[in-house]
């Protein structure tokens, strides 16, 4: 009988027991390794783009080469959205309850598609690249997991008007956007900079992602007599109007946005139609021995990033500093204290490859970081450094 009681009263306690042990389960979280789950577009036509997850990834076999975080491996789970944010949504919908945060999610649409699920999943949400006005809006619950190192489209296009007045006189300005939550942030910004700089915005000409041909929107801007167009577009698409403009003889100044930012990609889409090319990015760049000391690191790990860096050290960025969280959340690892640790992270750079990032309690746009290059000559690709780091805001 007193057998029988005991293994009752213990079959109880295990069932007390079971949906705690159910809880403390942290999704993407083993003894041995940690998964990180990332959606880009590895294809379609930001597929360049798609690079800064490649970057990221090599990154995690480096510091697993180095013995991993606190004991543990990290794995990433990658899929390809194509840039298309029904697709990013599957993915996220597939990754929320698999992996531990996610990293670097890609594009505008896509971050603006997927607000709520990650919030609603408390899926902490590294280095999103995207208009961070998206986040800015929500509620203040709802970006908790979220940590963001991206410029603000608005405060970038209209530093991108006045650069093109102070630098090369511009006097009438023509807008090439894709026509969504990416280029309709910088259109704003650019009407922004056009009345504060008292230049005149001689045309604002949309395109659509699955937009193949360009000509009618060259035609549009050569016709505006704008001498100097501001461009928030895909590299492919950047480097379509290029080559139409050239074709009807028209050649204003370029200013453009840093999603273009990867001269390696520009040079090789465009070659000499690039060279004087005004350009912001958001790092340090190849050249720069930050920027060099990384690239040897990762092309060890992937060959394939060779030709391919400078977006490979945005996706580095982001890696490092989800790293850096981990590191700081100790091997105890769940959301809630890996959030905190990101929380910690003040005046620091991920290997000297960005300005000075600052979360915390209550900011989450770490930093707002924007400067200005120009392209040099296609057969050396050479660049310039135009400015530094502009002190925009933080947005939330």
């Amino acid at each position: 009988m007193r057998i029988r009681t005991a293994a009752l009263t213990l079959a109880a306690l295990l069932a007390l027991a079971l949906p705690v042990l159910a809880q403390t389960k942290v999704p993407g979280v083993t003894d041995t390794e940690v998964v990180l789950g990332i959606t880009t577009p590895l294809s379609g036509p930001a597929a360049a783009w798609g690079t800064t997850a490649l970057g990221a990834e090599a990154w995690t076999k480096y510091v697993n080469a180095q013995g991993g975080v606190n004991g543990r491996k990290l794995r990433v789970m990658m899929r390809d959205d194509g840039y298309n944010p029904g697709r990013a949504v599957a993915n996220v919908n597939e990754l929320k309850d698999q992996v531990f945060a996610l990293v670097e999610l890609l594009g505008s649409a896509v971050l603006n598609a997927n607000k709520d699920n990650i919030a609603e999943a408390k899926l902490p949400t590294i280095w999103p690249y995207g208009n961070p006005q998206i986040f800015a809006k929500q509620p203040r619950e709802k970006v908790r997991g979220v940590f963001m190192v991206y410029p603000d489209y608005g405060d970038e296009g209209e530093f991108l008007v006045g650069q093109a007045r102070k630098l090369e006189k511009a006097k009438k300005v023509g807008a090439f956007f894709q026509n969504d939550d990416y280029g309709k942030g910088g259109l704003e910004g650019v009407r922004r900079g056009a009345a504060k700089f008292g230049v005149t915005l001689a045309a604002e000409v949309a395109y659509e992602v699955a937009d193949r041909e360009l000509g009618t929107h060259a035609l549009k801007l050569k016709e505006s007599g704008a001498d100097a167009i501001v461009i928030y577009s895909t590299a492919t698409h950047g480097a379509g109007l290029i080559k139409e403009m050239a074709k009807v003889g028209y050649r204003p100044k370029i200013f453009a946005s840093f999603p273009l930012g990867d001269r390696f990609v520009m040079f090789r889409l465009l070659g000499e139609l690039w060279e004087g090319a005004y350009y912001n990015v958001t790092g340090a760049v190849p050249g720069e021995p930050e920027a060099d000391r990384v690239i040897e690191i990762i092309v060890k790990q992937d060959p394939k990033l060779k030709g391919r860096e400078s977006f490979a050290l945005a996706g580095v960025a982001g890696m490092v500093a989800t790293v850096e969280g981990l590191k700081r959340a100790g091997r105890n690892l769940t959301r809630d204290n890996f959030i905190e640790a990101m929380e910690t992270i003040k005046d620091w750079s991920p290997e000297g490859l960005t300005g000075k990032i600052t979360w915390g309690p209550n900011r989450r746009h770490g930093l707002n970081p924007i400067r200005m290059m120009r392209a040099g000559k296609a057969a050396g690709a050479a660049f310039t450094t135009v400015t530094g780091y502009q002190p925009f805001p933080s947005h939330f």
